[in-house]
């Protein structure tokens, strides 16, 4: 009895009534369903300027440049206190934005150049830095890349600067330009910037009426875009070549305005910046006020931003050491704002370190993009945007080069505060973790600390009152480098000191 095949029957279960059979096949097609209909992120526009300096904003405490449009949008967000580029000049810094990676584990430590141009070799210098970076390889995921695979339209126009310069300076090229790196509306435009025109006596609109400011090509695309409907969320990276020289403000009335302003006392070059970055500003309202004009400011994420710090041949870095090109505050230090309407409080600051890799694992949080973190150096924005709230971190920078690259022997030998010209920079890589920074200088194989609270003008080099702190966080740095496979600079056999 019981057997196989005996020809026992099992008892059945009842048949579902067919209204639950129609209720549990709509509620699991939902369900699997769910990833595709979720609700979609936020718009995000990311507005970077370039060499745009931490001080040069009246919301950061400019009085030379007039800049009534971003301190708006401070007043109307968060403006970040100790935010960071990451890298101390162009290429690499947009590098680590668009990767979430810092220049030191991409390998791409500097800007890039001319495929004929090759690191100088000589007697000059004790070591060797590392060839250049030419392009940014195309198997680095970028945040574009990731924002599109999320179901978001990307944007960009303007300075890309991640590729060998192709036919002119700074060209986009058509194998690695930002068409090959996830972006799927691009626009190649230097706007009304001074690289526009070829030569100087185009360049002047010194007739414009008061008031009025040169038309910028690159502005009207980015209106373009956010113009042009889609069912989907955007991304738009609008990247200004403004205030990167040639510093030459436009409209005769706009460069009286600032030799009134700042009187018989200021030089040419302060005069011409004063207005170069309140154009930037106009322009920058521009941008804003079509998203008033198209209903989206409620729905987007506004971030402004800078590449790298203030050239000091025109921004005024004070009270923070150095510029652009090295790595003391005046050369990664930079502006960061950003506003969203009801997902963050309005006219606060943040003071928690935050770095350009953070903007890539932020926008992909946004957009609900799961990225590895192994993989990443940024961390998510967050939960500092809601509470000013993040763990202790490292954050690193590494510039394995010499600059200037040329007229060293010339430049000042020692980086100051506000000295008005390019210093020397050796090879160097910094380490920043709460209120500390160390500085690690390869060629001495000698370190600086400093307390960037106490000290933020880093006058104070604490290596030798703390050697225990400075010793743990050198060490910090030279493990992340170790472990990142970063490139440093070797002896060279034809230094002759």
């Amino acid at each position: 009895m019981g057997a196989a095949g005996s020809g026992v029957r099992r008892p059945t279960e009842p048949a579902l009534p067919r209204w639950r059979r129609t209720f549990l096949s709509v509620f699991f097609l939902l369900i699997a369903a769910y990833p595709l209909c979720a609700a979609p992120g936020p718009n995000i526009l990311l507005i970077l300027a370039d060499d745009l300096a931490w001080s040069d904003l009246g919301c950061y405490g400019s009085t030379m440049c007039e800049t009534p449009r971003l301190d708006r949008l401070a007043a109307q967000g968060l403006r970040f206190t100790d935010a960071y580029a990451g890298a101390p000049l162009c290429s690499p810094a947009r590098a680590a934005l668009m990767t979430g990676k810092t220049p030191a584990r991409l390998h791409f430590e500097f800007v890039t150049k001319w495929r004929t141009d090759a690191v100088p070799t000589g007697p000059l210098h004790p070591l060797t830095p590392p060839p250049y970076t030419y392009d940014l390889p195309l198997e680095e995921r970028t945040i574009a890349e990731v924002l599109r695979d999320a179901g978001y339209r990307t944007g960009m126009v303007g300075k890309w600067h991640l590729n060998s310069h192709y036919r002119v300076y700074n060209g986009w090229s058509p194998t690695h330009g930002p068409l090959q790196q996830g972006f799927e509306w691009a626009r190649e435009t230097f706007g009304s910037h001074p690289w526009a025109f070829a030569s100087r006596a185009q360049d002047r609109f010194d007739d414009l009426p008061s008031g009025e400011y040169a038309p910028d090509g690159l502005t009207d695309a980015a209106i373009e875009f956010l113009r042009t409907r889609d069912e989907r969320p955007f991304f738009l990276f609008v990247s200004h070549f403004y205030v990167h020289s040639p510093v030459r403000a436009r409209g005769g009335w706009l460069v009286e305005k600032y030799r009134r302003k700042l009187g018989p006392a200021a030089s040419e070059n302060e005069i011409l910046y004063g207005g170069f970055v309140e154009t930037l500003d106009h322009h920058v309202g521009r941008l804003l006020d079509a998203l008033d004009e198209q209903g989206l400011a409620e729905s987007t994420l506004v971030v402004f931003a800078s590449d790298n710090g203030g050239n000091p041949d025109f921004s005024v870095n004070a009270p923070l050491r150095g510029g652009k090109w090295n790595l003391y505050e005046g050369g990664v230090r930079t502006p960061l704002l950003a506003r969203q309407p009801g997902a963050f409080a309005a006219g606060e600051t943040r003071a928690t370190p935050v770095n350009g890799p953070d903007l890539f694992a932020t926008f992909a949080d946004l957009a609900g993009a799961a990225e590895p973190l192994e993989r990443l150096d940024g961390r998510s924005l967050l939960p500092v945007l809601a509470r000013d709230e993040a763990p202790e971190r490292d954050l690193v920078w590494h510039f394995p080069y010499y600059h200037p690259e040329k007229g060293y022997e010339e430049a000042l030998p020692a980086i100051g505060v506000d000295d008005g010209e390019k210093s020397r920079t050796r090879p160097q890589a910094s380490l920043r973790r709460g209120r500390y920074k160390a500085l690690y200088f390869f060629d001495t194989q000698q370190a600086e600390l400093y307390d960037l609270t106490a000290d933020p003008a880093e006058q104070r080099d604490l290596a030798a009152a703390e050697p225990g702190r400075a010793r743990e966080l050198t060490q910090r740095l030279l493990d992340y480098l170790e472990r990142v496979q970063a490139r440093k600079p070797l002896p060279n056999p034809a230094y002759a000191p």
